[in-house]
């Protein structure tokens, strides 16, 4: 029987200890370490997301009032609009279009003004610095004029590739035409 009794101390002492005050003090500062670790990622994370859908605002209003500045500002140096690639290909595109808006102004046929909208969109982290951006998009011509009411023009599916660089958000494809 004490050889018994020998062979239990260990494990009633170590049940003790951890019944004990002192031990449930430091399991609970464990405790909330690890909630505060996960809570400030989740903080985090809420930001992020809010820093991504402020940036695709951003991308929207840029591209419906035909601002190439405003636009290549929420793309990487190596961002794309599908096969369009680079800063200076993004501006001439916007400039383009923007200049082509402006000669049928000039000619007396001003065009409507357009409007883009997001619809179900999911934002997906990829990594700490990396996230896709799924929506439905769905593109507007606003009335113009008594025989031109607003009207829906297109619809698609988009996925986009976000990158954090230098602790900003930015698009690196904008895909509005994914395959899948």
């Amino acid at each position: 029987m004490k050889e018994h009794i020998k062979q239990l101390t260990p494990a009633l002492l170590i049940m003790i200890w951890m019944a004990s005050p002192f031990s449930m003090a430091q399991n609970m500062d464990h405790d909330m370490a690890g909630n505060m670790e996960s809570h400030m990622a989740l903080l985090q994370r809420m930001e992020d997301r809010e820093q991504i859908e402020h940036l695709m605002w951003r991308y929207t209003r840029a591209l419906d009032s035909f601002d190439p500045d405003a636009y290549v500002a929420v793309f990487t140096e190596d961002g794309a609009f599908g096969s369009i690639k680079g800063k200076d290909a993004l501006h001439k595109m916007i400039a383009d279009l923007r200049k082509r808006r402006e000669e049928q102004a000039a000619d007396g046929n001003p065009p409507a003004p357009m409007y883009h909208a997001t619809e179900n969109y999911w934002t997906e982290f990829v990594s700490k610095d990396h996230a896709r951006h799924h929506a439905y998009w769905v593109t507007y011509f606003g009335a113009n004029g008594t025989d031109s009411p607003a009207r829906m023009v297109s619809v698609g599916r988009g996925v986009d590739d976000i990158v954090r660089v230098n602790g900003e958000w930015l698009i690196q494809l904008r895909n509005i035409a994914p395959e899948d």
